[in-house]
């Protein structure tokens, strides 16, 4: 028999605090964690994986808790002689990072996937959970705004989030499909968590997969997501933004309501009870909890609380 498994979906930041508070519940090597690969881009001919890196990052404690992105202690000597050559360098990427990026390029170019190429990294850092990109085709977020389409690192770096969005899309999602290991995950776990991350821009690209949506239809496991809001606005980012563009309702309601076709309960904040009501409506269960995570302690609790109280 196979030993018990916990799987997150998982996006950047707040994923990354999330799976640090996780694995001090249980054990890492039962953390199965499918990562976003919409934000994937490429600058300076080197394969980029934003939210793969904070989560690897994280697990390895490497992550730069303060900016919520790259290296602890990184410096970006690099990045400034490449602005002096011309070169954009509004996409930061630091000295240490860049050896993450020339690893992951070479490996790929190599011959291996995007999941082999992680699963070889993580070893290399000394990672025991199971860090699984969604899918090993190219599957890339796109924001349509007034002035053109935008990929997601031009919308959300380059332009700091500011521009009108009219609509979200993810290129190459309904061609795509995800690797076997990411179903098995799904449906042979005795946890699915849906992490606090962004519901349009990091969970939407993994749910634009048919194949994965449909395992969580069919997992024997509790689906439970974790709200990314608190009241009508974000914890961090611009989820609050994006969900009122596509339509859904700027509350924990709203983010219930992306996930309702697979959700069986949904983590909200004490300030939201007052949502409880039109989300069990949707035969979607409620808990209520502190789910700010200024640290590894209120992570930690947090983690607790989604693993215990979801336990059957």
């Amino acid at each position: 028999m196979k030993p018990a498994h916990y799987t997150v979906l998982a996006g950047g930041t707040g994923a990354a605090k999330f799976l640090r508070g996780l694995v001090q519940v249980v054990p890492e090597e039962q953390v199965h964690v499918i990562v976003n690969v919409g934000d994937d881009t490429d600058v300076w001919g080197l394969h980029i994986s934003p939210d793969i890196d904070s989560i690897t990052y994280a697990l390895a404690g490497k992550l730069d808790t303060l900016r919520g992105w790259g290296l602890v202690n990184e410096t970006f000597r690099c990045l400034k002689t490449i602005e002096a050559f011309g070169m954009p360098g509004w996409f930061r990427l630091g000295d240490q990072d860049l050896a993450t990026h020339l690893t992951r390029t070479c490996l790929m170019r190599s011959g291996l996937s995007l999941s082999e190429t992680v699963q070889r990294m993580s070893k290399a850092m000394g990672i025991k959970a199971r860090v699984l990109p969604v899918t090993d085709e190219p599957v890339r977020t796109k924001i349509e705004t007034p002035n053109g389409t935008l990929g997601f690192q031009e919308f959300f770096v380059r332009e700091q989030w500011k521009p009108e969005v009219r609509s979200v899309s993810f290129a190459g999602a309904a061609e795509a499909h995800a690797s076997r290991f990411v179903l098995d995950s799904i449906r042979d776990a005795q946890l699915v968590v849906v992490a606090p991350s962004n519901p349009i821009t990091s969970i939407g690209p993994i749910l634009a997969l048919h194949d994965v949506r449909d395992a969580l239809r069919c997992t024997r496991a509790e689906v439970v997501a974790i709200s990314p809001l608190i009241g009508n606005k974000a914890i961090s980012g611009p989820a609050a933004k994006l969900m009122e563009a596509c339509g859904y309702e700027v509350s924990p309601s709203g983010v219930a309501r992306c996930y309702h076709d697979f959700l069986d309960n949904i983590v909200i904040d004490v300030h939201d009870g007052a949502f409880a009501s039109s989300i069990r409506y949707e035969t979607i269960g409620v808990r209520v909890t502190n789910i700010l995570m200024p640290d590894d302690e209120a992570a930690t609790k947090l983690a607790e609380f989604v693993v215990h109280s979801n336990a059957r």
